[in-house]
């Protein structure tokens, strides 16, 4: 007996100490963080932490979180959850220089103006109005501003990059510059004269990124990349000296951040006109030229192949004679599908398609220690095709008759790594330098360096028909403005790289997190069949009110002979039952609502009950029955 009363009473200290344990540990331990997430969502990477614990001004972030409206949305409210615990591991790790503030917008409040006046986007979530705020806004000391302004799930696995992102340009607000080195008319031209054919718009790509930085011109002659150019952006290199190329050379080993588009066949590419032979232009080369540099990196682009994909091949038009016809033209492509996308990558995680047009292959090549990383391919049935096979004179249809498919090639990549110089003699001479009769120059302090003493960090496509207007915008004309209605992402990837990249190592550094989510398949099935079963009565309870509601306005209408104005007494009595019944049908129509949230939140208690608490529970029953059996061998 008196072991029965001790084992019981052992029992309820257990309990009691697990209650005050935990209670206590709640109020004393807030601050210790153990992360046994798997991927270690909680945990910030080195990038995040660095860019935290080196702030020397104060930022104040706002997360408007509608937290009623919240409760009541299943699909979001536990992404609420991760996104308020992530940016309080964000304060603690800035230590004090970083202040969070938890703002619910009730409606019509001053909170819900502050959001609307912060450009906040809210979500309505049913047809009472009830607007739902799920963004955050940031300030720093010197007033300005930047915004996230939704939290959609969808972008979940970059949730640590796009609040460090909004931290770091908090941070350092100064406007980025991205210099523009094209042999390509990205800029337009001007009509020289007034008997000049009318003068070329710029892309539209150049509207696209002066809307997201300050654009300047480098020229393609260039001996020195200006040092106020955050990322360069070169696009067709083709004719740049070894003075221009050392200028490239020496930027990227100091730190400088690229992007390169580099094409074995350019088809927006005019090549220079002979008025001797007018065919020459149309048989010259279209290819870039920058192999020099590209070695040193570790990558090479075929300047004679393009690559090909029937699967993701665009519909052209082809005339033969006076017969027209559609056939698809394996060397346009429109990837439309995230296999053809790096995922992990922010420059081309959820980016939509991309349409390009003879692209090139890009290869590893030599013993070079530099990462290639892919950011776009093809599909696993791409071919390498000769550029002898394009242009004016070439039969489009060969292209589908010899097609036989390769496997899959690598069209953008990234590539980083520490890499020497491809100049190890120094600095090459300039023309003027060679001629004699050209004044010395005055010289430059810069020092020569023969390799890089960071990992370099440049984004190499080898496209550069994917930034003209055709391939990826239908521009019109409204009012003397033009108007862009994008149909693929091509300049979504151009400002997803340029913003990327004009970052800090430590931004470009934060990796990709995993889905926080991991659905129960079996409890959405359930949730799926209960809900199918609820809403077909809610279908039908609403039609019965919108029959009862046409009645009552049909009979409404009858009037009595002798009072136009009256309804008699039976027609009166018709119009209250029908009233009740609505009464009834609504009444009805909330408790199916009710009961249809009731059950879905009964299901997720229950599930999360399994899963977090009957292990414990069955851990504890299993070792008080080992107790108590291990005392009655005893005894």
């Amino acid at each position: 007996m008196n072991q029965k009363i001790l084992t019981t009473s052992g029992l309820f200290i257990a309990i009691a100490l697990f209650l005050a344990v935990n209670i206590i540990s709640d109020v004393s331990l807030k601050s210790a963080r153990l992360d046994l997430t798997e991927g270690q969502l909680y945990t910030l990477s080195e990038g995040s932490k660095n860019i935290l614990e080196n702030l020397e001004e104060p930022i104040t972030l706002r997360l408007f979180l509608s937290q009623k409206v919240a409760t009541n949305l299943p699909g979001i409210s536990s992404y609420t959850v991760r996104v308020r615990e992530l940016l309080e591991e964000y304060q603690r790790a800035a230590g004090g220089k970083l202040k969070l503030m938890v703002i619910d917008p009730e409606p019509f409040s001053d909170e819900e103006d502050r959001a609307e006046g912060f450009g906040l986007q809210g979500v309505p979530v049913d047809d009472s109005n009830t607007t739902f705020y799920f963004g955050l806004a940031g300030t720093n000391s010197t007033d300005d501003e930047d915004t996230i302004p939704f939290f959609t799930p969808n972008r979940e696995e970059f949730l640590e990059y796009d609040l460090t992102k909004l931290v770091y340009q908090l941070a350092y607000p100064e406007e980025k510059t991205v210099g523009i080195m094209s042999t390509l008319p990205l800029q337009g031209s001007e009509k020289a004269n007034p008997f000049a054919p009318q003068a070329e718009e710029p892309w539209m790509i150049i509207d696209h990124i002066k809307q997201l930085v300050t654009v300047e011109t480098v020229a393609t002659d260039v001996e020195k990349i200006p040092d106020n150019i955050n990322v360069l952006m070169i696009i067709h290199p083709k004719g740049f000296s070894d003075a221009t190329l050392y200028a490239i050379d020496q930027f990227v080993l100091n730190g400088g951040r690229a992007i390169i588009f580099a094409d074995p066949y350019s088809e927006v590419y005019q090549p220079p006109s002979d008025p001797k032979n007018p065919f020459a232009a149309m048989q010259a080369p279209r290819n870039s030229e920058m192999s020099k540099l590209f070695e040193t990196w570790g990558i090479e682009i075929a300047s004679d192949q393009v690559i090909g994909d029937l699967q993701v091949a665009q519909k052209v038009q082809v005339r033969k004679g006076s017969k027209v016809s559609v056939i698809n033209y394996p060397v346009w492509m429109d990837l439309d599908n995230p296999q053809y996308f790096n995922e992990d990558d922010i420059v081309t995680g959820k980016l939509g398609n991309i349409v390009l047009a003879t692209p090139g292959a890009i290869e590893k090549k030599g013993d070079v220690g530099t990462e290639i990383v892919p950011l776009i391919e093809t599909g696993d049935r791409a071919m390498q095709i000769a550029t002898t096979k394009l242009g004016f004179f070439a039969d489009t249809e060969d292209l589908i008759r010899d097609f036989k498919s390769q496997g899959k090639f690598t069209i953008a990549a990234r590539v980083t790594g520490k890499v020497k110089t491809a100049f190890p003699e120094g600095k090459p001479e300039s023309e003027e330098e060679g001629d004699e009769d050209s004044p010395p120059e005055e010289e430059t302090d810069s020092e020569h360096l023969t390799e890089s003493a960071l990992p370099i960090n440049i984004i190499v496509v080898a496209d550069t028909d994917m930034l003209e207007d055709k391939f990826w915008v239908r521009v019109q004309n409204f009012i003397g403005q033009r108007i862009a209605m994008p149909h693929a992402a091509n300049a979504t990837f151009i400002s997803n790289a340029l913003d990327n990249l004009s970052g800090s190592n430590d931004l470009i550094s934060v990796r990709n997190r995993g889905s926080f989510a991991r659905p129960f398949t079996k409890v959405e099935e359930i949730q799926q069949k209960a809900e199918k079963r609820f809403r077909e009565k809610e279908k039908k309870l609403l039609a019965n009110l919108q029959e009862t509601d046409q009645k009552i306005r049909d009979l409404q209408k009858k009037k009595t002979d002798g009072n136009k104005l009256m309804l008699d007494v039976r027609q009166q009595q018709e119009i209250e039952n029908f009233r009740n019944e609505k009464i009834k049908f609504r009444k009805e129509l909330r408790n199916v609502q009710h009961e249809l949230r009731k059950n879905v939140e009964g299901l997720e208690t229950w599930m999360k009950f399994v899963n977090i608490g009957f292990m414990p529970l069955l851990i504890g029953f299993f070792g008080i029955s080992f107790s108590f059996l291990s005392r009655r061998r005893k005894v």
